[in-house]
């Protein structure tokens, strides 16, 4: 598919490079052996749509985004889109307004349009999750074809796709709005191509050995003789219960000095 002839378009107003961001002259090719995946918008009719579908990108790490004939000129700069891509400005400033589909799939080795096979003939249909564990084994380029909010693609872009991929949702109603369809298969294509770790939060936590959660367990055995809970002349089971119900707890050493401090304030004198 030639590129000759292309026409690309930026707003003039275009938000300007962040901190830490690539420059903007970084060229498709070079953004191709960085990022693996374009997403392509087809005919986009709300100009937020555009700025949550950046997000959405950014957010599993992807940031080639190409548009084909939205309904703004300046969608890119839309005081919409640049609000709802809410921290993903650089997606926008980097993105390509182009005037065909054959234009935005310029470079791309694998097609994937996200719309129903036309009933006549057409590509083949697949779950996305299944369809990309094979995708992702090829050193394909690829693409996600996206079409307008109203209609979806119309069946000569459908055609020009290697596959079609169809989110499994309930029959009854399967209506998706474009920025969640963009964040599911830009969610499931990434674990794909290897994904992300999750971050922890938290330290993690110590936890307490036998001899500490076996203190505590002595400690309330104390207690509970001296509120009248326990009778130490006919004990049952109860301490070999707590003893089995503080296994399961898997107690850190910060519950055990809880514990122990309740079981304190619990032989207090009452003022």
């Amino acid at each position: 598919m030639g590129g000759g002839g292309r026409k690309e378009r930026r707003g003039d107003n275009a938000p300007r490079e962040e901190p830490g961001i690539l420059p903007l002259t970084s060229s498709p090719a070079r953004d191709a052996g960085r990022d693996p995946t374009r997403f392509v918008l087809v005919q986009t009719s709300h100009a937020g749509n555009v700025g949550s579908a950046a997000r959405a990108m950014k957010v599993m790490g992807f940031s080639d985004l190409v548009l084909v004939r939205p309904r703004f000129a300046d969608v890119l700069c839309h005081e919409d889109a640049v609000a709802m891509a809410s921290g993903a400005a650089d997606v926008l400033a980097r993105a390509r307004v182009v005037d065909t589909l054959a234009d935005a799939l310029d470079g791309v080795t694998y097609a994937c349009a996200t719309a129903m096979t036309p009933r006549d003939f057409g590509p083949p249909t697949f779950a996305p999750r299944e369809h990309f564990a094979a995708l992702a084994a090829r050193p394909e380029r690829v693409a996600f074809v996206f079409g307008p909010e109203r209609t979806g693609l119309a069946n000569d872009d459908v055609y020009r796709c290697h596959a079609c991929l169809s989110i499994p949702t309930d029959p009854a109603y399967g209506s998706l709005n474009l920025a969640p369809a963009v964040q599911l298969l830009a969610y499931d294509w990434r674990p794909a191509l290897g994904g992300f770790g999750v971050v922890p939060r938290t330290a993690p936590v110590q936890r307490a050995d036998m001899h500490a959660v076996q203190g505590v367990l002595d400690h309330w055995q104390q207690v509970l003789v001296e509120i009248g809970y326990l009778d130490p002349a006919a004990p049952k089971k109860l301490m070999p219960r707590l003893q089995q119900l503080a296994h399961r707890m898997a107690l850190t050493e910060e519950e055990v000095h809880i514990l122990r401090g309740i079981a304190r304030a619990a032989t207090l004198p009452r003022r």
